[in-house]
């Protein structure tokens, strides 16, 4: 499993975000470094965001491609995007970054 997972429910529908694409940066801002992408399966997870190993300690940010997923499904949203910055600690410990997602607001936290 990757040392980062993240899960997308879409409160609105009630149901898995299906097909958002997931980008994941070391750092933040402008001086964030591509690191992986993946689009998210009919679960709404995407499980295998980067399999190389511990991953040194820093801050890190997912990009969450929520504009493209909402206009497929003819819905207006107000974030076209949304960004998790979070800190690891480098010392190899898992990682999950749930998204709770509606076109008008979302939540996050340190999941399990």
């Amino acid at each position: 499993m990757s040392q980062i997972t993240t899960h997308i429910l879409d409160q609105s529908a009630g149901t898995p975000a299906e097909g958002v694409q997931v980008t994941l940066y070391r750092g933040s801002g402008d001086s964030r470094e591509w690191m992986a992408e993946g689009t998210t399966d009919s679960d709404g997870r995407i499980g295998d965001l980067v399999d190389d190993g511990p991953l040194p300690g820093g801050v890190y940010s997912i990009a969450f491609g929520c504009g493209d997923y909402f206009r497929r499904r003819g819905i207006e949203t107000f974030y076209p995007h949304v960004d998790i910055v979070f800190n690891i600690a480098g010392d190899g410990q898992h990682y999950h970054v749930p998204l709770l997602l509606s076109p008008w607001g979302y939540s996050t936290y340190r999941g399990s």
